[in-house]
């Protein structure tokens, strides 16, 4: 229910070319205790008025002369496209037709001239009761939204936070603790954002890529730091990260998650089918997969670790270019090295 005062607050726009009825209306709506009323004898600066105003109740004649109810209805129309019309028509007690043809273009009731002073106001009082509380429901909706969206804001700050340090969790053995999946993560945003991935993709694997080599917290120091050349049983556990990280990340329910399940299983697989785990060929490899596999490789063997030693950038773009087609998808190699410049700047900046 709204209460008395809010009603008897509410703004009341009177449309009516005769200035007899105005004021006769008027006089009735005061004596009642209404406070904001509104009148005008010209429809065409009713509408105006309306936009400047925006009346919780609108009383209007259908019968006037230059532009009459029905147009002035259409043009309110116009104006309050989403929320509710709040038209109260004047028309003679007989004339049904208007009436109806008003109630289908949108007016919310009728008064029939000559009208009843008491039936005036608890019409006026029942569509003042519907507006004001679908305002007051409109407002509580607002109120709603903003809450949801800084929640969901807060949410996806937590996501992101908790995405980053699970990435670190990855790299905590390695001495560039962090840089290189920064890097990654830089690296592949940039591919995916000139292959023409919409921008709320290319942010999301800003943040997932860096989490693609999180099944090695899983692998044994002796394996993952060891200097000399592993085993092929070594190399073996090596290569279950992948799986592990899959598996690890696998069930998330946002996409920034499961956009990291997928490059975590798929990372290492090769375009021509020999990588692993699953051996996928060409397209079968999600697009974020084929992305992360050339940018990780490239800083990978540019970045010295406690085994080997980082290859020089030529070095690295020559071995790469040698296996486009094989190990790495031919477009997106080339647009790696088209923004070669870019990635060296992130590379320094990221060192």
């Amino acid at each position: 229910m709204i209460e008395k005062h809010n009603i008897l607050s509410a703004k009341i726009l009177i449309i009516d070319d005769m200035r007899t009825n105005v004021m006769l209306m008027e006089k009735i709506l005061q004596k009642e205790g209404y406070r904001n009323i509104y009148t005008t004898t010209d429809p065409k600066e009713a509408v105006e008025m309306y936009s400047v105003i925006h009346p919780d109740i609108v009383l209007l004649d259908l019968n006037m002369p230059h532009m009459d109810g029905f147009e002035v209805i259409k043009e309110l129309k116009s104006i309050e496209r989403k929320s509710y019309l709040p038209i109260l028509v004047l028309t003679a007690k007989d004339d049904m037709g208007s009436r109806n043809k008003a109630l289908q273009e949108g007016a919310r009731d009728f008064l029939g001239k000559p009208f009843n002073k008491r039936e005036v106001l608890n019409r006026i009082h029942n569509i003042l009761e519907v507006k004001l509380l679908q305002k007051k429901i409109e407002v509580q909706n607002e109120d709603l939204e903003r809450k949801i969206a800084q929640r969901t804001k807060e949410l996806k700050k937590s996501e992101l936070e908790i995405a980053r340090r699970l990435a670190i969790v990855g790299e905590f053995r390695d001495n560039d603790t962090g840089n290189h999946i920064i890097r990654v993560g830089k690296y592949s945003e940039i591919v995916a954002r000139i292959l023409g991935m919409d921008g709320a993709c290319t942010q999301i694997l800003l943040h997932a890529a860096p989490l693609h080599d999180i099944g090695k917290v899983a692998i044994p120091d002796s394996i993952l730091l060891k200097p000399g050349k592993l085993t092929e049983e070594e190399w073996e556990i090596m290569k279950s990260h992948a799986d592990i990280g899959g598996r690890i990340l696998s069930g998330g329910r946002s996409q920034l998650i499961r956009m990291a399940e997928t490059i975590a299983y798929t990372h290492h697989e090769k375009y021509d089918g020999s990588g692993y785990p699953k051996g996928l060929k060409g397209e079968e490899i999600p697009i974020e997969g084929r992305i992360v596999a050339i940018c990780d490789f490239f800083d990978a063997v540019t970045t010295p670790r406690p085994y080997k030693d980082a290859w020089s950038i030529d070095v690295a773009v020559n071995e790469m270019l040698k296996l486009k087609g094989s190990h790495f998808e031919p477009k997106l190699l080339e647009i790696f090295m088209k923004i070669l410049p870019q990635i060296i700047r992130i590379k320094k900046a990221y060192e």
